[in-house]
């Protein structure tokens, strides 16, 4: 005698409660995703982009990108507060990505002490652990640039800041000259041969 085959009967979706009337109440697993997808979508909403007219908060988080790495077994030292760093840098608007500055444009790199105040806080606390012939990019919020204030006719105030960066020298800074001993112990000695 052949085997027949029946096929199964679909099982009957049961409504209850707020899903009546609307299809078969979703799984958890199912609604998860849709809940994810969803969330994502607001984000990418509100989230704003370069070159499209915003800034960021500005108090938003200093965002830090490596183009360039270099490999530990060929960086023997990384900048740290304190080090007297030689850099070339493109510095642009976030908002309409217009270039307000650039140490390439005039073939002469940017020399300052890292850590001590010399340059915005953005750049201060970007370009720590940094490796030479790395390079960053560094988009800083206002809070870390040049505030409301702005700098000039090219930064207006609340400008978020786009720096690419890159560090060719690490030099050791100056240090403050101190008087030697031998010259406060002569003087000492001479005023009390004069009493």
């Amino acid at each position: 005698e052949p085997l027949s085959y029946k096929r199964p009967s679909a099982p009957k979706a049961v409504r209850v409660g707020p899903h009546e009337g609307r299809g078969p109440p979703m799984a958890p697993r199912r609604m998860r995703v849709v809940a994810l997808l969803a969330c994502a979508a607001c984000g990418a909403t509100a989230a704003t982009k370069a070159c499209q007219g915003e800034n960021l908060p500005s108090d938003g988080q200093l965002r830090i990108g490596v183009k360039k790495r270099v490999p530990d077994e060929e960086c023997p030292r990384k900048s740290k507060s304190g080090d007297k760093l030689s850099m070339h840098y493109t510095g642009t608007l976030y908002s309409d990505c217009s270039k307000f500055d650039s140490s390439l444009d005039r073939d002469s790199p940017f020399e300052f002490e890292l850590g001590k105040g010399q340059v915005i806080k953005g750049w201060d606390q970007g370009l720590r652990g940094m490796c030479v012939g790395e390079k960053r990019k560094l988009t800083i919020p206002s809070d870390l640039g040049y505030g409301d204030a702005g700098s000039g006719d090219k930064i207006p105030g609340g400008s978020t800041l786009v720096f690419d960066v890159e560090l060719l020298e690490i030099k050791d800074a100056t240090k403050p000259k101190k008087k030697s001993r031998k010259k406060k112990k002569s003087a000492k000695k001479s005023a009390a041969a004069e009493i």
